[in-house]
Formats: structure tokens, sequence, C-alpha cells
């Protein structure tokens, strides 16, 4: 299986949860003040509006690496975005600017590596450039 593959079927899996506890909530049955899902340890790959409007719906604190193939700064903060995947309690999420150029526009993409940091869905904190791992955990840290 692909991980583009394996991607989808992960977002499907949530968005069926997500579903699910929202049929309940309707009904009146389980319903939490914590409905979100436990976060991945590894960055997804997110291709397209539906599948980054899911993610970030189904998760509470969600960072977003906006990056390209050819950027040297985007491949040089790889590892510190798969580190804050693995600690943190964040979702982290990896978006193709160039592959979803919409999604990058309607978020104000302008330059390469963004980071976009989601806390109940809404943007609180916007980072363009490298930055080090212990920068980008404590900005994560203040809303997880």
């Amino acid at each position: 299986m692909s991980e583009r593959a394996s991607n989808r079927d992960e977002l499907d899996e949530i968005r069926r949860r997500k579903r699910e506890a929202l049929e309940a909530k309707i009904r009146g049955e389980g319903a939490s003040e914590d409905d979100s899902q436990p976060a991945p340890t590894t960055p997804v790959r997110v291709d397209g509006v539906d599948e980054f409007e899911s993610l970030v719906a189904a998760h509470d604190v969600v960072l977003v690496d906006f990056h390209a193939d050819w950027c040297g700064p985007c491949k040089m903060l790889e590892p510190t975005v798969k580190r804050l995947a693995a600690e943190t309690d964040a979702t982290v999420a990896k978006v193709d600017a160039d592959r979803n150029q919409t999604l990058a526009q309607r978020h104000g993409v302008r330059g390469l590596p963004t980071l976009l940091l989601f806390s109940g869905g809404d943007v609180v904190e916007q980072v363009v450039g490298v930055r080090d791992y212990g920068t980008l955990r404590s900005l994560v840290d203040q809303y997880v």
C-alpha cells in the first residue's frame, strides 16, 4: 500500500470516528467534552482541501508544515517536524504547497517553509522559515 493510500485510509478512519461521535452526541450517548482524536506519531501528508479541513476538525492542536520538494530550508526542517510529531500531543500535517496551491493561498502562505498552528480549528500561530526544535516545541506546548 502506498503512503498516500495509507494516509487516505487514516483520514477515512478519522472521519468515520468523528461521524460516529457526532451521531452519538446528537442521540445523547457517550458525549464527552473531548471528542478529538489522538494525535498520530508521524506527520500526516494532506492532499486537498477536504482532507485538510477534516484533519483540523478531528484534532484539537494541529501543526501544518507547508513545504515543497525543491525547497532546501524545507528539507532542513523535515527532521524537526518528524520529531514534533513523535514527541508532542499535536497532530503534525505536511502539505505540498506546489500540489495544493489553493490551500496554500487560502492560508496566506507566501514563503516556504510556512508552519501554521491550529488550536480548536483556528490558526493561532504562523511561522515562516526554519526554526529549531526548542522554539517550535515551546510554541506547540502553549496549546496542547
